[in-house]
């Protein structure tokens, strides 16, 4: 389970501080020398950097360059800091055009769209976001991607259900390739490296007459893939599987037309 989740935060400030709102209760105490965006912008890059765990109130008014408590003038803690980024995150993607293109075209590149997030900001792919920080970024790349399935016929919940589909989807791979990345900074070898040293204990271990199929099938993949588990083989795959089910719902196998069942 992730650590850390947005909505965590009071809800009314939170959504005041998204939207830019003033605060009802005057402020106290010297003018702020700094805006709220340059706040986010540090915070963001001190979790591209170290990680969520990293930007604590303490390290992100260092890194700003004024004194922790002073940082609570701008927001009241790390959990509204939190949703802040993220909607900071999802304003800052490119929304091209793409309404002239096939919604397979559209849903594959709102994919690689949200790939490219989490392979900038791998944080993002962390956070659990069932109560989403719905502010101005959020709000803009939800009307966005939602119009991916323009044409498709999907009644209004299952268009919900279809881009959750994906976005879930793409979540998961992200994760999956952080967690490979990690393991693979983490190790002094190599995959090859690693196969090479482990491949005769394996081959004596590893029985072909009790795991025929387990031996037969791995030996084959991590020939194609040059390693045990591949990111890019299990996304292109994945996501081509995702528009396989995509398409049963709404081409309904009859090349356009949509269905609702």
């Amino acid at each position: 389970m992730p650590n850390h989740r947005s909505g965590a935060g009071d809800p009314a400030r939170t959504l005041r501080l998204l939207w830019r709102q003033p605060d009802e209760s005057p402020r106290r105490g010297p003018r702020q020398g700094y805006s709220l965006d340059d706040i986010v912008t540090a915070a963001i890059e001190l979790a591209d950097t170290d990680g969520l765990d990293a930007v604590t109130m303490r390290a992100v008014a260092q890194a700003v360059g004024v004194a922790p408590m002073t940082l609570y003038t701008y927001v009241p803690g790390k959990a509204e800091l939190l949703d802040l980024m993220l909607d900071a995150s999802y304003a800052r993607m490119p929304r091209p055009d793409r309404s002239g293109e096939p919604w397979r075209a559209r849903v594959t590149a709102l994919a690689e769209d949200n790939r490219r997030l989490f392979a900038a900001h791998p944080w993002a792919a962390e956070v659990a976001t069932g109560r989403p920080p719905l502010g101005p970024g959020l709000m803009a790349k939800y009307e966005y991607e939602l119009r991916a399935f323009d044409g498709t016929g999907l009644p209004d919940v299952q268009r919900d259900a279809a881009l959750t589909y994906v976005l879930d989807f793409v979540r998961a791979a992200a994760r999956s390739a952080a967690e490979a990345r990690l393991a693979s900074r983490e190790s002094a070898w190599s995959d090859e490296q690693w196969w090479a040293a482990n491949g005769p204990l394996l081959a004596r271990v590893l029985d072909e007459q009790r795991y025929p199929t387990a031996v037969q099938v791995g030996a084959a993949a991590g020939a194609a893939q040059g390693a045990a588990y591949s990111p890019e083989q299990a996304y292109n795959f994945g996501l081509a599987r995702v528009l396989d089910g995509l398409g049963v719902l709404i081409d309904g196998g009859s090349g356009g037309a949509g269905r609702a069942d």
